[in-house]
């Protein structure tokens, strides 16, 4: 196709020809990194239809449940294949999980007691977390039942303080929990080779420890995952990476058996466990949605790393660079005022293929403890998979980007989201 089509195309959504040329420009300059994640989504794509596979996956298992849900065969083969893909024990996948903080929440109130401590040893958690944990007061947090906390800070380069969280562990602390992805901080994600060695540093000082990842944005986007290097829980949602963006809901939660049947005792009722819990019709999308999963992400991170180098030519700070190794979606970008993450948050919203017309504004989101702008123009209501960036307006102004169902929507939205900051005055062209 000649550009001249192109320059006409894009030129109807609202985006200029000087913000399609800045798009060629990363693009050809990307090629070699964009080659390293079709690898890696290639490879994921086998391990999951080896999966699906080894487990016999058939028409049957797409039949809808009802009521209780018992004897649900696609229900279980699809938990069979998730702990297959996850490398670990067992697993819990559910439609009845409601997110991601729901599903770290079962994770955290099943295995934690009263008297026991969690750590956690890379900084505060996610910030709906605090609720959960009870470092914000909430009715029913794991602080009104008696679970102490702690937390161990990042040093200034981003890495494992050691020898703090040396110190931090005694004999009460039952559980670390690792947040994989940077949440609304300006630090670096973790891969799994560092948080496998972080596990093997924190089992070194108490070997009985639990040891759970908080694996929301990372799955797929390496070709192992925590589970895989001593994690006894990995917990994520759905309607993020794993749900490929047909999944209408749901969480998961892979580990250990003893982890995962405890996990399932909180989530339905004690003596119940993984027995019961109607699928009510949308198993199909679970496994499309897993299948398609690896593309899906590889997508996202293309759109990611896109971002990354666009805005680094711009002049702002990006966290990670265009040049570093992925291990989440999520890219973030330091705007520095209101007023630049109001317009790239537009400029999100406006190459969204739903509400494209919507004018994002900030507000008291449930769970956050300042205002929240966010952008999703989303089939799936809160499915970050999908086009979308949020972030506080707090300093730095950091917005921070992810998803895009396709890769061409993920780089529609960047380049939407360049040309509205240049139509505020923010960036010149």
């Amino acid at each position: 196709m000649h550009k001249k089509e192109m320059y006409e195309i894009y030129e109807r959504l609202g985006i200029s020809r000087a913000a399609l040329d800045i798009g060629f420009d990363a693009e050809n300059a990307l090629v070699d990194r964009f080659r390293e994640i079709d690898e890696t989504a290639e490879y994921n794509q086998a391990k999951i239809l080896r999966a699906m596979q080894k487990n016999r996956v058939n028409a049957a298992c797409f039949a809808a449940t009802t009521g209780y849900g018992y004897n649900d065969m696609g229900r279980e083969i699809l938990e069979k294949v998730y702990a297959d893909c996850f490398g670990s024990e067992a697993a819990l996948v559910r439609p009845q999980i409601t997110c991601g903080t729901h599903a770290l929440a079962i994770a955290l109130s099943a295995n934690l007691l009263p008297g026991d401590e969690l750590l956690c040893p890379a900084g505060g958690p996610y910030d709906t977390l605090e609720e959960v944990i009870g470092i914000r007061p909430s009715p029913c947090s794991l602080k009104e039942y008696g679970v102490r906390y702690r937390q161990v800070e990042l040093k200034e380069d981003g890495t494992f303080d050691l020898d703090a969280i040396r110190s931090a562990i005694n004999e009460k602390t039952k559980m670390v929990e690792i947040q994989r992805s940077k949440g609304y901080k300006t630090r670096p994600s973790f891969s799994v080779s560092q948080i496998g060695d972080l596990i093997s540093f924190i089992r070194s000082i108490k070997p009985d420890i639990i040891c759970m990842v908080d694996n929301c944005y990372g799955e797929f986007t390496e070709i192992t995952e925590p589970t895989q290097v001593g994690a006894d829980m990995a917990v994520g949602s759905l309607i993020k990476n794993p749900g490929g963006g047909l999944a209408p809901c749901g969480g998961y939660i892979c580990g250990t058996k003893e982890c995962v049947d405890r996990c399932a005792y909180r989530l339905s009722a004690p003596g119940l466990g993984q027995e019961v819990g109607a699928n009510l019709g949308i198993l199909t999308s679970l496994y499309q949605g897993l299948f398609i999963s690896p593309q899906v992400v590889a997508g996202a991170l293309k759109g990611a790393v896109f971002a990354a180098h666009i805005y680094e030519k711009l002049g702002f700070r990006t966290v990670p660079s265009s040049a570093e190794k992925r291990h989440d979606i999520i890219q973030a970008v330091e705007l520095g005022s209101p007023e630049a993450m109001k317009a790239f948050c537009l400029g999100i919203q406006s190459a969204a293929p739903v509400d494209s017309y919507a004018a994002p504004e900030p507000w008291a989101m449930p769970g956050y403890d300042s205002e929240v702008i966010m952008a999703a123009g989303t089939f799936i209501q809160g499915s970050s998979i999908e086009l979308s960036a949020d972030g506080p307006m707090r300093e730095p102004y950091a917005v921070y980007f992810q998803g895009g169902l396709t890769w061409h929507s993920a780089k529609t939205g960047i380049l939407m989201s360049v040309q509205k900051l240049a139509d505020a005055g923010i960036v010149k062209l």
